[in-house]
């Protein structure tokens, strides 16, 4: 993908190509850290550093500072914020971090992707503004599948009466079922139901924005979902309206990212429904029993009682198999 300013490979650490990075969102989200002239960037979850470096080149240019709040980094991200000025990692939750470090300009929320988690890091950026407008705020998974359905990093820190039951191995999530489905997309540590109070990253934003006046939140349903969040009070705010403005919840990109998800999502059952049947021919190849059976066949056929047809031969089995 390229942007108008910078060149970035939103792919790097996302083998699936399934466009799992907020990178995604670079067109939109550049022009809004310009319109907001920020100085400092907070970014709750930076997990390998693929948007930390959109971020690190667009502050080398605007002279601004990049504070990446992750707990488990990955090498990647480890690598960046030792080769960056730009780049300062914080290595803490959430939880722990936001209390304590300089309140940002712009805060992107891209970490624990539940209710809970949400719902307590917006309480925290609020209570750290302390009567003063919020940053401009930025958000990824207001889409499928994290939308309304919660997913939890660690189950057990989030407190009982805010988690549902997982998935685990119970089955995949799969666009337009609100339940479980066997061949689905895997997320055992997702939640086993979709939609609901209480349930998923959107439904966090909203009932907080619902119980505030004067914010705005804005969602571009394309990338898993790219939301954002403003007062409208803020000097910038109305020229932040026109950059996402006309994309917020336009029925064309609702219609492709469905479209998009959907297709994700059946490939992936595709796949694993034929790696299913490649195990039981691999299983049927090793097996003495079918080797009896195979040539049980043949002499059913020599004596003319069975069809030809009816042998089905390890043979055959290989070539389906490609070997």
């Amino acid at each position: 993908m390229t942007t108008s300013r910078f060149d970035i490979d939103p792919y790097l650490n996302d083998p699936t190509h399934w466009a799992t990075s907020m990178a995604h969102h670079a067109d939109l989200m550049i022009p809004c850290l310009d319109a907001v002239g920020a100085k400092s960037i907070l970014e709750v979850g930076a997990y390998a550093g693929d948007l930390t470096r959109l971020l690190a080149d667009w502050a080398a240019q605007a002279g601004a500072r990049v504070m990446a709040i992750d707990p488990s980094p990955q090498p990647g991200l480890v690598q960046l914020a030792a080769d960056r000025d730009q780049v300062e990692l914080v290595r803490r939750t959430s939880f722990d971090a936001l209390p304590e470090v300089e309140l940002a300009d712009v805060v992107v929320i891209d970490g624990d992707h539940n209710y809970f988690t949400v719902t307590r890091e917006l309480e925290l950026i609020e209570a750290r503004a302390a009567g003063r407008d919020l940053p401009l705020l930025l958000f990824h998974d207001v889409a499928w599948p994290h939308a309304r359905r919660d997913d939890y990093f660690a189950p057990e820190d989030i407190p009982a009466e805010y988690r549902h039951p997982i998935a685990g191995e119970k089955g995949g999530l799969f666009p337009g079922d609100p339940g479980l489905r066997k061949d689905g997309v895997p997320y055992p540590k997702s939640a086993a139901h979709e939609g609901g109070p209480r349930n998923g990253v959107l439904t966090a934003v909203e009932d907080f924005v619902g119980s505030r006046d004067d914010l705005r939140l804005a969602v571009v349903p394309a990338f898993f979902g790219f939301g954002v969040l403003w007062p409208r009070s803020a000097p910038w705010a109305d020229e932040v309206e026109e950059i996402v403005g006309p994309y917020d919840r336009h029925p064309l990109l609702e219609r492709l990212e469905a479209n998009r998800v959907h297709h994700l999502a059946t490939v992936w059952e595709s796949q694993t429904r034929e790696g299913r049947q490649r195990g039981v021919l691999e299983r049927l190849l090793e097996s003495s029993a079918f080797a009896v059976a195979e040539r049980l066949s043949r002499l059913r056929v020599k004596a003319g009682v069975a069809p030809a047809q009816s042998v089905i031969s390890k043979d055959e089995i290989r070539r389906v198999l490609g070997r």
